[in-house]
């Protein structure tokens, strides 16, 4: 288990996709950050080694992920991410909006931090409702476009534009926002944990939160480190044909 050390984070979740839970647990960033190496990401964290490949010899024991997304085809890895991460966002969004509305006019004078919570989970919402419609309208098309390029030419001069790249880097930059946003609202939560004062509901609302913080960096994880690189290969290869 000691390679592991010196492999990604990005690269330990590829070869098994269950590790992800261990970098959460442990709240290791395998999704914006993924290319730092597990010895690293340890060390900055002040976390032992030791201990977190302890538990990924636990995760390694379990039987893997049956769908192998280093393997599958770009259309079908984002069809996947819409039909779990889009959909999750869809319909998790506005729930968790009532819920911090509800918590925060009941509780926001006891916990002022609900108020701080609010104004960012808001705009994170709105940021999200766009990114996920940019990658669904454009960038996911494209991909599934020049998969099929031996067979469908798209209508563009794909030599002198750059079709994949500039989506790319604006989905990015998306997704390292987000991040920073959910790791703000984790410090004002105090990582999900709720007042002993609390409601049910307010409980409920750190749950979602959390959930909803992890959902997004395996989303980030899939695009990032998967999606997007394999996807710029690809569009590289064409351009080299379309000069041949």
């Amino acid at each position: 288990m000691n390679q592991l050390l010196s492999k990604s984070l990005a690269e330990i979740v590829t070869d098994q996709y269950e590790t992800a839970s261990v970098f959460e647990q442990f709240q290791l960033d395998y999704c914006c950050n993924g290319k730092r190496t597990l010895k690293e990401a340890c060390e900055e964290k002040h976390i032992s080694s030791e201990e977190v490949l302890g538990a990924l010899q636990n995760v390694y024991g379990t039987k893997p992920n049956k769908l192998d997304f280093d393997k599958i085809k770009l259309s079908d890895l984002a069809d996947y991410i819409v039909y779990t991460h889009h959909s999750y966002i869809k319909k998790e969004m506005p729930a968790i909006l009532t819920t911090l509305e509800k918590v925060a006019s009941r509780h926001g004078r006891r916990h002022n931090e609900l108020y701080k919570i609010a104004e960012l989970f808001v705009t994170l919402s709105n940021e999200m409702a766009h990114h996920v419609y940019q990658e669904e309208t454009v960038l996911f098309p494209r991909i599934k476009l020049l998969e099929q390029f031996g067979y469908e030419p798209v209508p563009f001069d794909i030599r002198h534009f750059q079709y994949m790249e500039l989506p790319i880097i604006d989905l990015k930059d998306d997704h390292e926002e987000a991040g920073t946003t959910m790791t703000e609202i984790r410090k004002l939560s105090n990582n999900y944990l709720p007042p002993d004062d609390c409601c049910t509901t307010f409980k409920l609302l750190y749950e979602r939160l959390k959930a909803f913080e992890i959902d997004l960096h395996h989303h980030v994880y899939l695009e990032n480190s998967l999606l997007f690189p394999k996807a710029l290969d690809l569009e590289k290869e064409l351009q080299i044909k379309s000069l041949s």
